[in-house]
């Protein structure tokens, strides 16, 4: 997914400005990639997406409606003859004839605006995995681990199952991911939502055990599990399009390795200790990407015979 880079600004300007909004505090995104650019609108509360041919307001409905409740503002033939702005929900974009357009602003009304910054796409934090309180999971520096290994970025989807407080999917949020975290019951979804209001990001919770919770969440680029076990890691691993991380007792991980690199991932395992050690034990710590096919070798060109033209 192109973001902000290459992308066409004045059609985004052009639109804000007849949707009587400011445009710097929108991210600008491509529906090259349509899953992407959905993940974006997730994410964030101002996304300007610049569509294709078969990737337009319809299909961002589909992708967002109801789990994410988001406002539409749909640019046709902007400054031509035929120019139209229309304002409607995700449920109407749907069904609604569109001719040819160029812009949907996907807006989240229910968040403030951001505060002007110097600069029209997101920054990456300032800092991740810093703090540190009772009851937290992991330490933070097994947490800054794990998130290295998850690579969150703007465009991405992770899943944070098993950290038991949010902290990793409140982190992948800070970097400009869409995040969900899921916990099992009524109190542990409410623990998560407080640990992320603290944060002041947005992270959606789902309630559910594995593996069925997994069947209505939207396929993720990365997965974070916690005190994984094999049946657990294989559901998992069956969803993510590219990287995975868990941690588990150490006894353990041979057999998660195994079951990554049945999944067609390349796995590998340390034991972290904090240092100056706290109270918390060492944590066994997995992390994985789907392997990539390497791509074949040109054929070897033949080597043309050089002509020489005798001399006159």
């Amino acid at each position: 997914m192109d973001v902000g880079v290459g992308l066409d600004g004045s059609l985004v300007v052009r639109a804000c400005a007849r949707a009587g909004l400011p445009w710097e505090d929108a991210l600008i995104v491509s529906a090259h990639e349509l899953r992407r650019a959905v993940n974006a609108c997730r994410a964030h509360p101002k996304v300007a997406v610049l569509t294709v041919p078969g990737a337009g307001p319809a299909e961002l409905a589909r992708a967002l409606f109801p789990q994410t409740p988001r406002s539409f503002v749909v640019c046709e033939d902007l400054g031509g003859p035929d120019e139209r702005v229309v304002r409607v929900r995700p449920a109407e974009a749907t069904t609604r004839p569109w001719n040819a357009p160029q812009v949907v602003l996907v807006l989240d009304e229910r968040r403030p605006p951001d505060p002007p910054g110097w600069i029209a796409r997101p920054p990456g934090p300032d800092g991740w995995a810093l703090d540190d309180f009772a009851g937290a999971a992991l330490a933070p520096q097994a947490r800054a681990f794990v998130l290295a290994g998850l690579g969150p970025r703007t465009g991405d989807l992770v899943w944070d199952i098993g950290s038991g407080d949010g902290s990793i999917a409140a982190d992948c949020a800070r970097f400009g991911a869409a995040a969900v975290a899921v916990g099992p019951d009524a109190p542990s979804c409410e623990l998560i939502r407080a640990a992320v209001r603290a944060r002041r990001v947005r992270v959606a919770v789902s309630r559910g055990t594995l593996p069925s919770v997994l069947d209505h969440l939207p396929d993720p680029d990365a997965v974070f599990l916690g005190a994984a076990e094999a049946a657990s890691a294989r559901a998992c691993a069956a969803r993510a399009l590219h990287r995975l991380v868990a941690t588990a007792d150490e006894e353990r991980v041979p057999e998660l390795l195994d079951v990554l690199d049945e999944a067609g991932f390349r796995a590998e395992a340390a034991t972290l200790h904090a240092s100056p050690r706290p109270a918390r034990p060492s944590v066994a710590v997995v992390w994985a990407r789907r392997a990539v096919p390497e791509p074949s070798p040109l054929p070897a060109e033949r080597a043309r015979p050089v002509e020489r033209t005798p001399p006159l």
